[in-house]
């Protein structure tokens, strides 16, 4: 029985009430589980200048605003073939998705959150052109993760010359092998096609295969420069509180962080804590200061997600889940 135009208008204001409602209990209760992180953070802070703190935390947030601005101009780029957006559209997008991201299993929520802007008979399409942008972010990582691995091998490692060689070989393939396919993505919507009971979606997969070089390298631009974006917020945290570690040792022992972090599965929920346990086992190669390395991960995490996720909210009352003509 088809739904009338009231019933759709409650069931859309029930499920917006619903989001809401899971993504501020998420947050509600990362305060309460992180109030010793944060009351750390505040404790270190005091132990600096307070021109000082107030310049770098200004910093660090602008850094976070300009991250989530790349990766909206990213979404805009993405879906030009498929809609014409605005700027501040991709922003809401962006934002919405953030939302529905902190509380779904390896933040799937976010194609969900996002592409629910997009006109309804564009939404599945836009989840496949965001797979682009997703899988060349991922690319970035992976790419300056295994060349900041080859240095940690040769530097903490002490490998034989044979084996140290070996790992870079291995290295090299790698690092090629995401290239190759990334600037070859239309491979795999030629599996994809190939599969019986998925052929009959090849409509929704072509939309991977229609990007060509020039608009792939354009996308890993942006994610380069969302990488070091996010990157210089670790960067400036880690140097205010620990400045012997040298800039270069702090972006490549980042760069090992973000490496491990990708590989694993997640839920925002216990994100943050593979992220600090694995930063504080990293960078306990160049210092012994572990509460600093996991105050920093942990508050970057809150700046970065956290304050998104809520000014994300605003945007969830926009949702239109059922007008097929928006």
């Amino acid at each position: 029985m088809p739904l009338t135009s009231a019933n759709k208008k409650r069931l859309s204001y029930f499920l917006k009430a619903i989001i809401l409602v899971l993504a501020f209990t998420f947050i509600y209760h990362q305060f309460l589980k992180k109030s010793r992180d944060i009351e750390r953070f505040e404790s270190l802070l005091q132990a600096i200048g307070h021109t000082q703190v107030l310049l770098v935390m200004s910093l660090v947030v602008g850094l976070m605003l300009v991250n989530w601005l790349l990766e909206a101009l990213k979404w805009q780029y993405v879906t030009r073939n498929l809609v014409r957006i605005s700027f501040w559209r991709a922003i809401e997008c962006v934002f919405c998705g953030l939302t529905w991201a902190i509380f779904t299993p390896n933040r799937l929520g976010e194609y969900g959150g996002r592409v629910m802007f997009l006109p309804p008979r564009r939404r599945i399409h836009g989840v496949f052109a965001m797979a682009v942008g997703s899988f060349g972010q991922n690319v970035i990582t992976n790419v300056l993760g295994t060349i900041a691995i080859l240095w940690f091998s040769a530097r903490f490692l002490h490998f034989n010359g044979l084996v140290l060689l070996g790992l870079v070989i291995l290295g090299i393939l790698y690092i090629a092998l995401f290239l190759v396919f990334y600037f070859n993505i239309k491979w795999l919507v030629t599996l994809l096609n190939k599969i019986p009971f998925l052929r009959k979606y090849h409509r929704f997969f072509d939309v991977m295969g229609q990007y060509k070089f020039d608009e792939l390298l354009k996308i890993m631009l942006f994610c380069m420069a969302r990488f070091f974006t996010f990157s210089c917020q670790y960067y400036i945290l880690i140097h205010l509180f620990i400045p012997q570690i040298t800039a270069f040792e702090i972006l490549m022992m980042t760069f090992i962080v973000f490496f491990i972090q990708s590989a694993l599965p997640s839920l925002d929920l216990l994100d943050v804590a593979v992220r600090s346990a694995t930063a504080a086992t990293v960078f306990a190669y160049i210092t012994n200061q572990q509460i600093a390395v996991v105050t920093v991960f942990t508050s970057i995490w809150l700046i970065n997600l956290i304050i998104p996720a809520i000014l994300g909210s605003v945007f969830i009352l926009k949702l239109n889940f059922f007008d097929r003509n928006s």
